[in-house]
């Protein structure tokens, strides 16, 4: 009957708000009292804003799931992590003793800078129960960014991985770089990656470099330039051989990783890459890439990081962080997140109940994308942090327009 349904789904709503109480609060009295400290406080994210899809994810899901268990107002503020970590110089140069940045999207050199400087409150996610719960401890992802010790100064919040993508009408892709070079051949100028530093491409040189080099020895190699420039020397020959057939011959690049996309949707290139692993089923869904794009990766893999949210060591709203934080590790988010994002998720599918992995399973991740576990299976580790910045001035004395 109608009544027996409506109390079966009381019932059942009961259950679930039981379970969230418990994995949320995971009865730790400081939680409790950081939870209760929160409530009414307005936390403001800075992190970069160019992805549209995200920004709206988080203005709406996320901010709506901090109002409504915790009482917490999200307000996200759009900054470039460069002006941020310009910002928390000029405020711990001026004795502030109050910083507005409370939650911060970081990783790489530019927690290295931050860690080694002062600007970051922790360590804090011991006292997480969501990351005590649900994230593998063993991870040497969750120790260590870029091979920089966390030390418990960020939560990991997603996990980026290198994909390369292209119109199937071109016959098969490159699966290694000796492949790549004689695809670039056969279809000159149509073929480009974004110049470095940016993100993109900067992981697409070191995904060459790892696949010509190899991996291992840049785990113990020491942060001198001209070591590394030895090192690197068969790449950076590599990529000067491969300018030649590459949009505008190599003379210039794209200046960013959406130009570069934008090149690919409007039929100029035929191939890009993207740290957004289901970039291409999103974009096929939006319209913005025909249903002959395809993701795919090289052999020997593709290089995978992580993505984390910090404390900046000031936050005027430090509380409202930490339970935020601890809510971004949730079931929930980060199940609603792979639903509408698509981004491989940062919890240990082993810690979740049969219920939740299910959920996850079952998420439909769209055309042209490879299954998670095709993924981190080929998951290659980050350089250590320091050595980004010696590589991309390398390359940018070696390679960029030569």
């Amino acid at each position: 009957t109608a009544e027996t349904k409506a109390k079966a789904e009381e019932t059942k709503a009961a259950e679930k708000s039981k379970v969230e109480k418990k994995v949320e609060k995971g009865g730790s009295e400081a939680f409790d009292k950081l939870v209760e400290e929160a409530k009414g406080q307005t936390v403001n994210f800075y992190g970069w804003g160019g992805d549209d899809r995200l920004n709206q994810w988080l203005d709406g899901f996320y901010a709506e799931y901090l109002k409504k268990n915790y009482d917490i107002t999200l307000n996200r503020v759009p900054m470039g992590i460069e002006d941020i970590l310009t910002q928390l110089s000029a405020e711990k140069k001026a004795g502030s003793t109050e910083s507005d940045i409370d939650m911060i999207w970081i990783n790489g050199e530019n927690f290295k800078t931050a860690k080694e400087n002062d600007y970051l409150y922790g360590p804090f996610t011991e006292d997480l129960p969501n990351f005590k719960e649900f994230i593998n401890q063993d991870d040497p992802e969750t120790t260590a960014d870029f091979s920089y010790p966390i030390d418990g100064y960020e939560a990991p919040y997603g996990k980026p991985q290198l994909v390369l993508y292209g119109d199937s009408k071109v016959g098969e892709f490159p699966k290694n770089t000796a492949e790549l070079l004689e695809f670039a051949k056969a279809n000159p100028g149509k073929i480009t990656y974004p110049a470095l530093p940016d993100f993109t491409g900067s992981a697409f040189v070191r995904n060459v470099i790892y696949d010509i080099v190899g991996v291992e020895q840049f785990q113990t190699v020491k942060e001198d330039k001209e070591a590394v420039r030895e090192l690197v020397k068969p790449a950076m020959d590599y990529l000067k051989e491969l300018n030649p057939y590459l949009w505008k011959e190599g003379k210039t690049y794209p200046e960013k990783e959406p130009t570069m996309r934008n090149m690919v949707a409007d039929g100029e290139l035929i191939m890009g890459m993207t740290y957004s692993a289901y970039l291409v089923s999103n974009s096929i869904a939006d319209g913005s890439f025909s249903n002959n794009m395809q993701t795919f990766i090289w052999d020997k893999g593709t290089i995978g990081n992580t993505n984390y949210i910090a404390i900046s060591k000031n936050a005027k709203h430090n509380a409202a962080a930490q339970v935020a934080i601890n809510a971004m590790l949730s079931e929930d988010v980060q199940l609603n997140r792979y639903e509408t994002l698509k981004t491989i998720p940062v919890l240990d599918n082993s810690k979740l109940s049969k219920e939740v992995q299910d959920a996850f399973a079952k998420v439909d991740l769209g055309e042209g994308v490879l299954e998670q576990s095709v993924l981190l299976e080929k998951r290659l580790p980050e350089m250590p942090a320091g050595l980004v910045p010696i590589i991309e001035e390398i390359w940018q004395e070696e390679v960029a327009g030569k």
